[in-house]
């Protein structure tokens, strides 16, 4: 059995042995990789890195500190440990020069960030920024690790990277904002290394559990190299452990059969070797970097024993040296035991909010996916407020379009997203609140009146609790919410003759269709009897019937119902006499007629007279329905976008208005204090000033009053906690700082130092206390602008009861 077993592992050696050879001679064959190493991004031209200025980079970026140093010579010790001990696995990738040819450790080209964006507090929101703002450079030769890796402020300066370029920079801004992430050097399939995503479905549209098509055979598959991010459980609330890649910014689980392998993976702090099987890729490996089996550390953690390269039994299996030699090594040993990581030498991350709002390179990007493409623009960009378009295509070449979807931001009109569909020609747009007459959704394939069409509307917003209005030529459907007469439905039929109809009170010309019936449907009013509940009303108009179907007793199976059938006109002149013919009684569960013929014509005058109010609604319901179609027809046609009143570059124009304004009223009132400045002012200014608010303006003006302060108290906050953990790491270095040279230092060194120590803890505790008081003292000031926007003399009359 074990000659076998010995047969068997030659084999193996000698089909590993194959396999590298086949792959040094892809290696040498550069023209057949030059199409492997087509990127979609191949529009963009070929960016000479070579050219870049680095005159006025810092001086970190041109020389090694004296620690660095020591750095270097402890990772290539730990090289050589490394290739004694795995003669078969490929070089380690440690100190690659920077941009300006200086070799540095590539823990310390990690610089941890947090930049002041709420969405970059969340990993999705990183990854989304820089899949969005970088453009993807594929590796010079996909089999091996770059030569170089430069620094992220250089990557965010030129907008470009490979995936060790765009896996650093990603890293640094989830350390900063509190994750427990590492990059990773490994291997991955065709698609995921040259961001190849045409046989993907795309995010927008995959459902769960559905998985792209197969590849193509690959022949240099497992031996591809790529860089992407480690995000481990623990930190942040993260429940599992998961891959990012940073090209895509999409997630991926840890079994994901598209990343082949693991070398390596670090983080600022150390750098870790994986000595796990990866020939089922990284399905079975285990991600505890504590354990010394699984991942052999570089440098050991103050909180964790040093877990030696080898151990003392192998040591003595493999080396047989003589005492000289192994008293060196302690001595080597014991150095990098007291080591820790350097500071980075990278200069702070700084992104401006232009450069965070324009995101993409050029301000546009295109990612084609599997019978799709996704096209993005940064705000702004388009002047009809387009930030993201989806179309879907018939064909995998992208050239028959069946669907388009069209995502909008900062527009006036509050449009939010349109999907169009190319072969129905039917086009749907959803808006935000705040859009005139309460608009949520319309559903149309024309813009001309009286054509087939839907209108879904924000109910809280409308006196009349309409939620859906639904009409074609021949028909009207209303559904209603919350109203107080229980009302929920209303359907109306119209002949297709139509008049020219002039509306009192209206002041709008309706084409009105004559009205053949209306049907109302309610909800049941337990304040009233099952059998004088009405369930159901149909006034027929052309027959002059009107039909009550009332709402169901218990254990009953049949309703109380009563059909009253109009007299003539000319019998209305010559009498007013409730006849016994003009109304047929059901009453469930009894044969005998017990309404008198009085209260029948009095109801019968009644169910008249809401008739005619019923029909004055439906016609302006349809004059309403013009007027959203006149409003939307002049939106379209003079797109305007708003922009935040903290927008100084973008309010020009407005500024220089309210200027104005404010010094006319200087003119008009010499003597007014400066105390007595509008807060609303900017947001007067916005809505044009208007003398008179309607109700819509009041509670749009008291929504964005209430949202810009909200904003205010969460930047707030993340400045303090931003500039919290800037003082904790720098009590971290004095403290790392101390321990090292405390036997070195004089008295009066060793005192400057403690006092600086006791100055930093004093700053840490204020910043902790101001940052609690704003944790406790937010949701008070909330709500006490809510209360003065509630009791401001503008305001009362629409918000008093809001």
């Amino acid at each position: 059995m074990e000659v076998l077993e010995e047969k068997e592992e030659e084999e193996q050696k000698e089909e590993e042995l194959k396999a590298l050879e086949i792959s040094s001679e892809l290696h040498d064959t550069k023209t057949k990789l030059s199409v492997e190493q087509i990127c979609f991004s191949s529009d963009v031209p070929d960016f000479d890195w070579n050219s870049i200025d680095t005159s006025q980079l810092p001086d970190s970026y041109k020389m090694n500190s004296p620690r660095e140093k020591k750095l270097l010579r402890i990772a290539d010790h730990y090289h050589q440990q490394y290739t004694h001990l795995c003669p078969e696995r490929k070089p380690l990738f440690l100190h690659p020069v920077n941009e300006c040819g200086v070799e540095k450790f590539v823990s310390t080209t990690v610089r941890p960030t947090l930049l002041p964006y709420t969405e970059l507090y969340h990993w999705d929101g990183c990854a989304s920024f820089v899949s969005d703002y970088l453009t993807m450079e594929p590796l010079k030769c996909p089999l091996t690790p770059p030569s170089s890796l430069y620094s992220p402020t250089t990557i965010l300066k030129y907008q470009r990277g490979n995936c060790f370029d765009f896996s650093v920079l990603l890293c640094s801004m989830l350390i900063g904002a509190g994750y427990d992430a590492y990059c990773v050097n490994g291997y991955a399939t065709h698609n995921i290394c040259s961001l190849d995503e045409s046989l993907e479905e795309c995010p927008l549209l995959r459902k769960p559990q559905e998985e792209a098509e197969e590849p193509t055979c690959d022949h240099l598959c497992g031996l591809r190299v790529h860089a992407w991010v480690l995000v481990l459980s623990g930190k942040r609330e993260v429940p599992e452990t998961f891959f990012i890649d940073p090209f895509t910014g999409n997630s991926y689980s840890t079994m994901d059969e598209q990343f082949l392998g693991i070398e390596s993976v670090w983080n600022h702090k150390n750098y870790w070797v994986n000595m796990q099987d990866c020939r089922n890729g990284c399905k079975d490996l285990v991600f505890d970097l504590s354990d010394a089996v699984h991942w052999e550390i570089m440098l050991s953690e103050t909180d964790k024993p040093l877990q030696l390269l080898l151990g003392a039994e192998k040591k003595n299996e493999l080396f047989d040296r003589n005492v000289d030699d192994m008293e060196e090594e302690e001595e080597e040993e014991e150095e990098e035991i007291s080591f820790a990581m350097p500071p980075s030498w990278v200069a702070p991350i700084q992104i401006s909010p232009k450069e965070f709002e324009t995101r993409c390179s050029q301000g546009r990007k295109v990612i084609l996916y599997k019978k799709a493409k996704l096209e993005k623009w940064a705000p702004y960009f388009n002047g009809n407020g387009l930030v993201k378009r989806l179309t879907i295509y018939a064909d995998s070449n992208w050239t028959e379009a069946v669907e388009v979807k069209e995502w909008f931001k900062n527009r006036e009109d509050m449009l939010d997203m349109r999907e169009v569909n190319k072969q129905t020609q039917l086009t749907t747009e959803y808006f935000s609140p705040g859009h005139l007459f309460g608009l949520k959704v319309h559903a149309y394939k024309s813009m001309n009146p009286q054509t087939e069409r839907v209108m879904e509307f924000y109910t809280e917003t409308r006196v009349d609790g309409l939620q859906k209005l639904a009409e074609n030529a021949s028909e009207m459907k209303e559904y209603f919410m919350g109203r107080d007469d229980f009302k929920y439905f209303q359907h109306t039929e119209f002949r297709t003759k139509r008049k020219k109809v002039t509306l009192a009170g209206v002041g709008t010309d309706v084409n009105s269709r004559p009205i053949v019936q209306i049907k109302e449907c309610f909800h049941r009013n337990l304040q009233k009897p099952a059998d004088e509940d009405i369930a159901e009303r149909v006034f027929l108009i052309e027959e002059e019937m009107i039909q009550l179907t009332y709402h169901l007793k218990d254990k009953y199976i049949t309703a109380s119902k009563k059909d009253f059938f109009k007299p003539t006109e000319s019998y209305r002149k010559q009498s007013e006499i409730m006849t016994p013919e003009m109304c047929i009684t059901y009453q469930a569960g009894s044969s005998e007629q017990h309404t008198k013929l009085v209260h029948l014509y009095k109801l019968l005058q009644k169910l008249t007279e809401e008739e005619k109010q019923l029909k004055q609604q439906v016609w302006r319901s349809q004059a309403e329905v013009l007027k959203i179609l006149e409003i939307r027809e002049n939106e379209e046609a003079d797109i305007k976008l708003s922009a935040s009143i903290y927008d100084t570059e973008r309010n020009e124009k407005k500024r220089q208005e309210y200027e104005a304004m404010m010094n006319a009223k200087k003119d008009e009132f010499p003597g007014q204090n400066e105390q007595d400045l509008d807060y609303l002012a900017p947001f007067l200014i916005q809505m044009g000033s208007p003398e008179k608010m309607t109700r819509r303006q009041a509670l749009r003006l008291r929504d964005n009053c209430l949202s810009d302060f909200k904003n205010r108290l969460v930047s707030k906050a993340n400045i303090i906690q931003a500039r919290f953990e800037k003082e904790v790491e720098e009590l971290q270095k004095k403290n790392q700082l101390f321990q090292e040279n405390q036997n070195q230092l004089s008295e009066k060194e060793e005192a400057d130092l403690l006092a600086d120590y006791s100055e930093t803890m004093f700053r840490i505790h204020i910043l902790a206390l101001r940052l609690d008081r704003e944790k406790q003292t937010a949701p008070q000031k909330y709500l006490a602008l809510e209360e003065k926007l509630r009791k401001d003399p503008r305001l009362a009359e629409h918000l008093g009861h809001a």
